[in-house]
C-alpha cells in the first residue's frame, strides 16, 4: 500500500463549494508580529462569527449590554457633556465608539482607538480603527495599519504609537492608539477572545446547518456518508477523489456527505447510509453544540433570547443579568473607559472620573417605588445610602410621578 507523503482531510456535501474561502498566500514580513500562526487570525475569528447564528448573537448582545444605554457623569464639567456626544471628527458618540470597542474586544479579544489631537491640546477625537488592519509592530511600541494583509507593503502602512506615546503627523496633528487585549498566558502582543475553546462547537453548529439546508435543497432526500480511505499524495488530489466520488454516488449534490479520512491498513472505503431516523442525531448534535457556544462566551442563554422554546421568566433573565453584569459586564466596562478617562485628562485637562456607563437591563427591573441609590447599585454604578440626594424615589423625579395622583 502506498503511503501517502501529505495526509488530507476533505468534508464535502455534495458537489457544493466549500464556504471558507481559499486565501492567498501571506506576504511574510520583518516588520510586525503575526497574528496567529499564519497572520489570518482575526480574519478566521471574523469569518467565523458570520457562521454561527447563536456566536454572533451572543457577540452582538456582549457588545450591547457593555455599551449600555449612555453615561452618568458629573454635569459640573460641560466640556465632558459635549465630549460625549461628540467624540471625533466624523460626528460619532462616545456611545457609538464605545459600541464598536466593545464589540471587537467581545469578537476578537482585542481592540484598537486612535487618539488625535495637536500640539496646542485644542481638540480631542476618539477613533475606532478595525481590529482586522491592526498589527503590533516588532518594536512593540507601535501599531501597523494595513488594508489588505496578505499583500503587506511596507510602504502602504500606517504607524501609530502605543498610547501614552504621541507622534507627529504630516498634517500637523498629534496621534497615538490605545490597545485593547484580553490576557491570554503565552501571548505577549495579542489576546485572546474569551469563547476561544468553543471555536470547534461554533463550526458543528455552522456545519449542522449547512447539512439541514443541503436536506432542503434535496427534499429532505439524504442517503448517506462516503468513507473514503485516505491515501492520497496531495489535496489536489483529494479533492479530485471527492468529486469523482460525487458523480459515480451522489445524484443530485448534497445527498452524500464524503469524508476522506485516515485510516488503517485493513480500512477500506465504505458507505454509511443516514436514514430519517437519524435526524434527531443531528439536531441533538446542534443543540449540544449551542450549548456549549454560550458556555463558551461565559454567558446565558436568557439573555441573548435562547430560551423562547421553554418560554421566559422575568426572575430568571433578570437574576442571570445580574450574574453577568457582576462577571462580565463591569469587567469589560471599566476596561474599556480607564484608558479614555486618562486621555481627557492628560490631553483636555478634564478630570473625567465621574463618567460612568448606564446599564440597561433586558427587562424593567425598577419599580417606581425604589430609591434612587438602590437603582444606581442595580445599575452598577456608584452608590451612597447615606447620600440625602439618593433617598429620592424614582416616582419623584421620573415622569410616573405618583405623589400628583390623589
Amino acid at each position: 500500500m502506498k503511503t501517502p507523503t501529505k495526509r488530507s482531510v476533505v468534508c464535502s456535501v455534495g458537489n457544493a463549494a466549500d464556504p471558507y474561502e481559499a486565501l492567498s498566500v501571506p506576504v511574510e514580513s520583518g516588520e510586525y508580529w503575526r497574528w496567529g500562526s499564519d497572520n489570518r487570525f482575526p480574519k478566521a475569528l471574523a469569518l467565523m462569527s458570520r457562521r454561527s447564528t447563536t456566536h454572533r448573537r451572543i457577540i452582538n448582545d456582549k457588545a450591547d449590554y457593555i455599551t449600555g444605554k449612555g453615561f452618568a457623569f458629573d454635569t459640573a464639567q460641560p466640556l465632558l457633556g459635549r465630549f460625549i456626544g461628540r467624540a471625533n471628527g466624523s460626528g460619532e458618540t462616545l456611545r457609538q465608539v464605545i459600541n464598536k470597542i466593545a464589540y471587537d474586544k467581545s469578537l476578537f479579544g482585542n481592540a484598537f482607538l486612535e487618539i488625535i489631537t495637536d500640539a496646542d491640546h485644542s481638540f480631542l477625537s476618539l477613533c475606532h480603527q478595525d481590529a482586522t488592519r491592526c498589527r503590533i509592530a516588532k518594536d512593540s511600541k507601535h501599531v501597523l495599519l494595513h488594508h489588505d494583509w496578505d499583500s503587506f507593503s511596507l510602504a502602504e502602512a500606517a504607524s501609530l504609537p502605543l498610547f501614552p506615546l504621541f507622534e507627529r503627523r504630516g498634517d500637523g496633528t498629534l496621534r497615538s492608539i490605545i490597545h485593547y487585549k484580553d490576557y491570554e498566558p503565552m501571548f505577549d502582543h495579542y489576546g485572546v477572545p474569551p469563547y476561544i475553546a468553543g471555536m470547534n462547537v461554533s463550526a458543528i453548529a455552522y456545519k449542522t446547518d449547512r447539512w439541514n439546508i443541503s436536506r432542503l435543497d434535496n427534499s429532505f432526500q439524504l442517503s448517506g456518508v462516503m468513507m473514503i480511505d485516505d491515501a492520497v499524495d496531495s489535496e489536489e488530489e483529494a479533492e479530485r477523489l471527492v468529486r469523482t466520488a460525487e458523480e459515480k454516488f451522489a445524484g443530485r449534490p448534497g445527498q452524500v456527505m464524503f469524508v476522506i479520512k485516515e485510516g488503517s491498513a485493513d480500512d477500506n472505503s465504505r458507505f454509511i447510509p443516514i436514514s430519517s431516523q437519524n435526524d434527531g442525531d443531528w439536531k441533538s448534535l446542534h443543540d449540544q453544540a449551542t450549548g456549549d457556544i454560550v458556555v463558551a462566551h461565559s454567558w446565558f442563554r436568557s439573555l441573548s433570547g435562547l430560551d423562547y422554546s421553554s418560554g421566559f421568566s422575568s426572575e430568571r433573565i433578570l437574576h442571570e443579568y445580574e450574574v453577568a453584569l457582576n462577571t462580565v459586564i463591569l469587567g469589560e466596562q471599566a476596561e474599556i473607559l480607564e484608558p479614555i478617562v486618562r486621555v481627557l485628562r492628560s490631553v483636555l485637562g478634564i478630570d473625567a472620573s465621574s463618567l460612568q456607563i448606564v446599564n440597561r437591563p433586558p427587562t424593567r427591573s425598577k419599580p417606581i417605588y425604589m430609591k434612587v441609590w438602590e437603582a444606581r447599585k442595580a445599575d452598577g454604578l456608584d452608590y451612597d445610602p447615606d447620600d440625602e440626594r439618593q433617598q429620592a424615589y424614582l416616582s419623584e423625579i421620573t415622569k410616573y410621578n405618583v405623589t400628583s395622583i390623589g
